[in-house]
């Protein structure tokens, strides 16, 4: 029997949104692998709430379920490390992200973790959940990751800015890695698809549905 694989959206805060989805989709947690495509954190309401329920749903189920690395989580790693509440963060990139964070959502994740009486503070196990976050998953027919692949260069030779931040070099693309590449990053008004390609961010937090596909059915589920 084919594994079936279920990959997920990004979700950026919207709790809601995440419980809808895990409540409709019909798969097994127990046999069935699930991936999660990146960018729980800012922008939505509740950042904090959705990386609690991911970090939930991995000590459940441990190693049926994966969750990738986004743009948006290796800002926040930035943002930790440079005020020293974290070491040094893998898969190191040269951009300059400090601004960026705030200015593309990263404010609603610093107000989720932000108590009263100690400041900004982020529990163990979620620092745990971000700093285990990887920036690729390969499966035998398929390759999941945040972003996309730069054309014409092979799968494991793909720079950490590429895998989390192109956008149109990707898509616009017919270049085929000889694996079907299931990515989100870009909101698109339905999801994509394409012989080299599976695109299921579709903006769940600028009101448009939070999306998943199993695999290899290509069955999309919407809430």
């Amino acid at each position: 029997m084919t594994k079936k694989i279920v990959a997920i959206g990004d979700i950026h805060g919207m709790l809601f949104k995440l419980e809808s989805l895990l409540d409709a989709l019909p798969i097994s947690w127990e046999t069935d692998l699930v991936i999660f495509l990146g960018d729980y954190v800012d922008r939505g309401p509740d950042p904090k709430g959705v990386v609690e329920r991911l970090v939930e749903l991995r000590r459940e189920f441990g190693q049926n379920i994966r969750f990738l690395l986004g743009n948006h989580e290796y800002m926040f790693l930035n943002y930790l490390e440079r005020r020293g509440i974290i070491g040094e963060i893998p898969y190191k990139s040269d951009l300059p992200l400090d601004d960026t964070f705030l200015a593309t959502g990263g404010e609603s994740t610093l107000g989720s973790y932000f108590r009263a009486h100690d400041g900004l503070f982020v529990p163990e196990d979620h620092l745990e959940f971000f700093l285990g976050l990887v920036p690729m998953i390969e499966e035998e027919e398929y390759v999941f990751v945040h972003a996309g692949l730069r054309p014409k260069r092979p799968i494991h030779e793909q720079s950490i800015e590429d895998l989390l931040w192109i956008r149109h070099e990707f898509i616009d693309s017919d270049y085929d890695w000889g694996k079907r590449i299931v990515f989100g990053h870009t909101p698109l008004s339905s999801p994509l698809v394409q012989p080299q390609k599976i695109g299921i961010d579709t903006g769940a937090v600028y009101g448009g549905p939070l999306t998943a596909v199993i695999l290899p059915e290509l069955r999309f589920v919407q809430v």
